[in-house]
């Protein structure tokens, strides 16, 4: 079992602000004080992630448009990937119940993309031996041809694949992998100098901002219940989410996006916090960071930003372990609704539908999880070849792989050892990230299941 770092909790007295109106609150994440030595600009708060947010949006407007599928085609979904101006926001849109403050991606930040901010790292759980980026560009290219996202020959539902591992990819990867990891090193982006020439904060602090708006939680989460940014999320309470009460929502700081959102919907069960303690971890570091007043981090200082990183990193690892405990329960219990209804010899469209849907869920989120700073080494081999790298077929088949031309390779799967497969994932989310929240647990189902198939070496997927 892999070790996680324990979760501490400490108090901190933030000077923080809303707008233009500074705060002593210790609750919300802005108004963190100017340190950089010798500025003379106009900035009165050295908080900024806007660009994180406008990555998010793409993120949101990448799913949009991939859910059209072929009506939109692989031309006018690229540009939610790669970037470009005057992007509309697609979600959330702005309505009546949700107004929002914003309506063009530019407006929360110009120039972003996803594609520069993808994992670069060969992907194993999909054929191909390609790179996150070419993962996602392959999916995309894809998704264009399809019908509304959903290619019914292979199972995929390329709307939930591409969302769920871009959002590790992207998200998840910059913020553990490279923010709080190779910037936090004391040679790189140091607290003594500014981010970039002019730029009205320090190089730890701009770092450290960025990883905390790719965490995608609100600046005032701690205000809030986990049920509250559940739905905020959601597009369901302006008044939790309108925090400076001008009646809408404004995008960059007031939204909650992303692992933030699922960790919500973990935390509003009562078993778990992560939202909380992760969202604490980031105010704890960034203040810790603004003490310093513009010099270099001290012996103190590091280590305490390192703790803030173990708790940040490691429960954002079990938010995504979550997720695909969650979704392989998902998927064996469509597996167990569609052998009823074969046996049945009832229509199995639409139920097949759900289980693509689940199972490009499971598998995104499976990716995703292998985007982070640590090589999972056989946990991560372990779950490529529970999942394979496509669902159990209506035939009997699953795709194996990918040929010279990008055409998908298909073999036999028997469907109760694909079944199987889905219970010892769950197992495994448990016993390698020690997870709590559980949703749709069917762990209970393993027993009777492997001894309808003799054992359960015989339901591999090697």
């Amino acid at each position: 079992m892999r070790k996680n770092i324990a979760i501490t909790a400490s108090a901190g007295v933030l000077f923080l602000g809303m707008v233009a109106q500074a705060q002593a609150d210790g609750h919300v994440y802005a108004g963190f004080p100017v340190t950089v030595k010798g500025y003379t600009g106009d900035a009165t708060t050295s908080v900024s992630y806007s660009g994180q947010v406008a990555r998010h949006l793409l993120h949101n407007g990448l799913k949009k448009m991939v859910s059209k599928g072929g009506s939109a085609g692989a031309d006018a979904i690229m540009p939610y990937f790669k970037g470009s101006e005057g992007l509309a926001i697609l979600d959330p849109a702005s309505s009546d119940k949700f107004p929002v403050k914003q309506s063009v991606i530019d407006e929360v930040s110009g120039g972003k993309n996803l594609n520069g901010k993808t994992d670069k790292r060969v992907v194993a759980g999909w054929p191909g031996q390609m790179s996150g980026i070419e993962v996602l560009e392959f999916m995309i290219g894809k998704a264009g041809q399809s019908d509304g996202g959903f290619d019914a020959s292979t199972g995929y539902n390329y709307t939930q694949l591409v969302s769920k591992y871009a959002m590790g990819a992207v998200f998840y990867n910059q913020a553990c992998d490279n923010y709080l990891d190779e910037k936090m090193r004391p040679d790189v982006k140091p607290n003594d100098k500014p981010y970039k020439e002019g730029a009205a904060y320090t190089g730890k602090e701009h770092s450290w901002d960025e990883a905390f708006g790719y965490w995608g939680a609100a600046a005032h989460t701690l205000e809030l219940t986990a049920k509250d940014s559940y739905d905020v999320a959601k597009k369901k309470n302006l008044d939790a989410a309108d925090y400076n009460k001008d009646g809408m929502v404004d995008l960059k700081t007031e939204m909650t996006y992303a692992h933030a959102y699922y960790a919500a919907s973990f935390d509003k069960g009562g078993k778990t916090d992560y939202l909380n303690t992760i969202t604490k971890a980031f105010l704890d570091g960034r203040q810790t960071i603004a003490d310093a007043k513009g010099e270099k981090l001290g012996f103190n200082g590091k280590n305490a930003i390192k703790k803030q990183v173990g708790i940040i990193c490691s429960n954002w690892e079990k938010v995504i372990a979550e997720a695909v405990f969650k979704y392989a329960g998902s998927v064996y219990k469509d597996m167990v609704a569609l052998k009823d209804l074969m046996d049945a010899g009832d229509n199995t469209d639409k139920a097949f539908a759900t289980y693509a849907k689940h199972w490009g869920e499971a598998k995104g989120f499976a990716l995703a999880l292998q985007s982070g700073p640590d090589d999972l080494g056989k946990i991560a081999d372990k779950i490529n070849s529970l999942l394979g790298y496509g669902p159990w077929l209506m035939n009997s088949s699953q795709v194996i792989d990918i040929d010279a031309s990008g055409n998908y390779v298909k073999d036999e799967q028997d469907m109760q050892s694909y079944m199987l497969h889905m219970l010892k994932l769950q197992q495994l989310m448990v016993d390698s990230f020690s997870i709590t929240a559980r949703s749709n647990d069917q762990l209970a189902s393993m027993s009777n299941l492997v001894s309808k198939l003799g054992s359960s070496d015989s339901a591999e997927n090697d």
